[in-house]
């Protein structure tokens, strides 16, 4: 269980702050690697909440090699992102106000296989040419799209 899991036996569906990490993954193609996630049916970047003692890049890696099966050999930081576009509340009534530090991945090793059960599929996108997404997700491409977030070293 993680840290968000052991906070909801006490708190319910209310909101909660939740810290995380999302991890920008681009092919030689200039695609951006999204996951169809069990829990929302809609397809996100993938990263997740950071658990106790563990950095925020520990947290990027981590998730990034769950859910993908891939391993960040280098992260560049991208933005920190908090306020209403990250507000969330999951088809279960969770609700979270996540404050998402965004990473891109310089490099990659390993192949792509969905490691957990919070992924249906796992596959590269066109910016201008992306399935339906995950609200936060959303933001975060519109975000990109309009220049307001920079992905260029």
């Amino acid at each position: 269980m993680g840290y968000i899991t052991d906070l909801r036996k006490y708190v319910g569906h209310e909101p909660l702050i939740g810290l995380g990490a999302t991890t920008l993954v681009f092919n030689d193609r200039d695609e951006i690697l999204l996951n169809l996630r069990n829990d929302t049916n809609t397809w996100g970047i993938p990263g997740g909440s950071m658990e106790l003692y563990e950095t925020i890049e520990e947290t990027a890696i981590r998730e990034l090699k769950e859910e993908t099966g891939i391993r960040a050999d280098e992260l560049e930081l991208i933005a920190v992102l908090s306020g209403k576009d990250d507000y969330f509340e999951y088809p279960n009534g969770d609700k979270m106000c996540t404050v998402i530090v965004l990473f891109k991945v310089i490099n990659y090793t390993g192949k792509l296989h969905i490691n957990d059960n919070e992924s249906k599929q796992l596959k590269f996108f066109a910016l201008n040419n992306l399935p339906t997404m995950e609200s936060r997700a959303k933001a975060i491409i519109d975000k990109i799209n309009n220049g307001s977030i920079s992905i260029n070293s």
